[in-house]
């Protein structure tokens, strides 16, 4: 095992930093081997059979190409939740993670659950439905939407709701870009939440090789020209299918933060509060109706 994880080491030294390299070996150790973080430690001198081995060198070659591991691995895990991801969708990120928690731990959520009625809650533009899945898990009084128009997208949420057995998540087909599509949503909602794509098409310059050559890049980038593509319909449904008093939550573009917030007022939604993330950057947003 000790000469594997060291070929891993070798071989990857002139692609990722070291700390990443070895998050990676656990993963994959985890994965071929199933072999805790803990046995890996105190069994660092196990023997791999031949069938281990050629699955490590596999993974590691695609490594080499810039693949992302949680493709390859066919799973990530997110807010501490082991999710199946397929290489179609988007991966989770941890700032998501951040609007999650935020959601989780509101005032908002918190005074909901107290009562008689179970919640209603929107996930605009779910991708891997990691959102979606972390509130079905943890606000248990909650009936979660996970909304996207890619069925990709909806497969993967099916999968991962079977598995864990979230019977109070259900994949909704929409397509927030078509008035008729939002016009058809009759439900009204306690809690919208919509992590959609904000980065402009000149970031890509910024981008690493594994986000451009294997992530959708259309679950990433906006036109530069119309930086709001998915704000616009998505406050548009928010005005409309939000109960009074409902709130919305937003991952966004630290760079469109002050049109954003008068895109909203303009719906008639009092933003509440701008987020930063533990970067530092303006990341997310609540508004009320």
């Amino acid at each position: 095992m000790n000469k594997t994880i060291e070929y891993i080491k070798n071989e990857l030294k002139d692609c990722y930093p070291a700390g990443e390299i070895n998050s990676m070996i656990q993963l994959i150790f985890s994965k071929v081997c199933g072999m805790s973080r803990n046995e890996q430690i105190l069994h660092n001198d196990r023997k791999l059979s031949e069938n281990e081995s050629k699955k490590i060198t596999e993974i590691t070659e695609r490594l080499k190409q810039m693949e992302p591991l949680q493709y390859i691995l066919g799973e990530t895990e997110f807010y501490s939740i082991p999710i199946v991801l397929n290489s179609r969708v988007l991966i989770p990120r941890p700032e998501t993670e951040e609007l999650v928690d935020m959601i989780i731990k509101s005032d908002y959520i918190r005074q909901k659950i107290s009562g008689k009625r179970r919640l209603k809650i929107l996930d605009i533009g779910a991708g891997s439905g990691c959102i979606s899945i972390a509130l079905a898990k943890h606000i248990r009084k909650a009936d979660v939407y996970a909304a996207d128009i890619d069925e990709n997208s909806l497969d993967n949420i099916l999968i991962n709701r079977n598995i864990l057995g979230l019977s109070n998540l259900e994949p909704l087909r929409l397509d927030i870009l078509r008035a008729a599509e939002r016009r058809r949503v009759e439900t009204t909602f306690d809690l919208i939440v919509s992590n959609p794509p904000y980065v402009l098409d000149r970031e890509r310059e910024s981008m690493s090789d594994n986000v451009l050559k294997y992530e959708p890049q259309e679950a990433i980038f906006v036109p530069d020209r119309n930086p709001l593509k998915f704000y616009k319909p998505i406050a548009d449904l928010a005005q409309k299918r939000l109960v009074s008093g409902g709130f919305l939550f937003l991952e966004i573009n630290p760079l469109y933060c002050i049109r954003l917030i008068k895109l909203l007022q303009g719906k008639g939604l009092e933003v509440i509060n701008v987020f930063r993330d533990l970067s530092g950057k303006r990341r997310f947003m609540t508004a009320k109706k």
